[in-house]
């Protein structure tokens, strides 16, 4: 698979994001969307998700399916955890992975890679900010999709459940997979593109 943006541009309520964004990521590559808050990075990942409209640019993907949308063949994880407080963290792996179709491994393998079998059956509600953000990733081994958009997947996690995503991501890359991630912080991938979204403000320095 191949992703290609080209001259994409990105407006909010009339408002400028960003302009003339252009890339290309190949299956096995991972790309780091990096830039200040409020320079779009998130607002990319919606538009690839099929979640925004862009103002113009094109998103071509070669060698994907030809009957879906990019949307349709990507995850797409956001900053908000998209939890329902009064489901168990099994019941929400088992609602995502008969939505999303395409059954990878099942909710109780998902979550003990992901360290959380002990809480399967625990309200989310109950569940601390690392363990909500782990759960939002472990949506991502229920059902196989080759591209991944993520928002700041490290956002909240400890040192140990850094390494375990980091080790995900290389897992689905080997398998010839797509990650995109906006990020402010390093993803403990060795070799990852980076491109920066936004020119930096006024008065900035470099």
């Amino acid at each position: 698979m191949r992703l290609v943006v080209e001259d994409l541009v990105c407006e909010r309520s009339g408002r400028p994001v960003f302009s003339g964004v252009s890339f290309a990521v190949d299956g096995g590559e991972a790309l780091a969307l990096v830039g200040r808050n409020g320079a779009g990075k998130s607002s990319l990942l919606q538009i690839l998700a099929g979640l925004l409209d862009p103002a113009s640019g094109r998103i071509l993907v070669d060698e994907g399916h030809d009957d879906r949308t990019l949307g349709e063949q990507s995850h797409y994880v956001g900053h908000r955890d998209a939890l329902k407080p009064s489901l168990t963290p099994h019941e929400t792996l088992a609602f995502w992975r008969a939505m999303l179709g395409e059954p990878a491994l099942s909710p109780d393998e998902a979550l003990e890679r992901l360290g959380l079998d002990h809480a399967a059956d625990l309200p989310c509600a109950y569940l601390s900010a690392g363990q909500r953000r782990r759960l939002a990733l472990a949506r991502l081994l229920v059902s196989d999709r080759p591209v991944w958009l993520l928002d700041e997947p490290t956002s909240a996690l400890d040192a140990a459940s850094q390494a375990v995503f980091a080790d995900l991501v290389r897992g689905h890359l080997a398998r010839g997979g797509i990650v995109l991630a906006a990020t402010h912080a390093p993803l403990g991938l060795d070799g990852v593109a980076t491109l920066r979204i936004g020119a930096p403000p006024a008065g900035a320095h470099a």
